[in-house]
């Protein structure tokens, strides 16, 4: 989300991620799950959706533990994160160090979101 421009693996992907992301601009919080999440809707009607492979379990898992280092509190399914703009910043911040990206280790994105922090996440949708 930190670095989503509008690109992702189909039209029906981007217009459901602009959804997701409206939401939180509007200041909903987000909402941790185990498994497929509003992000990953549009995908379950694939036929092999990547969102239930184990490699996309194992970087929720380690974007988890991230997060609850970040936060100085474990976080887990069903939790939720109220995402101001101190918050926003300090994720953005971390990221773009490089303290946050355990998760981003083989993912078809990793150049695409470096490149986006390394302007400063210019172009971002996720915006406070």
């Amino acid at each position: 989300m930190l670095t989503y421009v509008g690109k992702g693996y189909s039209e029906a992907f981007t217009a459901n991620y602009d959804e997701v992301i409206k939401r939180l601009v509007a200041g909903d919080a987000i909402e941790l799950s185990e498994g497929p999440d509003d992000v990953c809707a549009p995908l379950l009607g694939d036929a092999d959706p990547h969102c239930l492979w184990a490699s996309v379990r194992e970087r929720d898992a380690k974007a988890a533990a991230a997060v609850s280092r970040l936060l100085g509190r474990q976080v887990k399914n069903g939790d939720t994160i109220e995402l101001d703009a101190a918050l926003l910043s300090t994720f953005r911040r971390e990221f773009k160090k490089g303290t946050t990206r355990e998760a981003c280790g083989g993912c078809e994105w990793f150049d695409l979101c470096s490149d986006i922090s390394r302007t400063n996440f210019s172009g971002v949708r996720l915006t406070r």
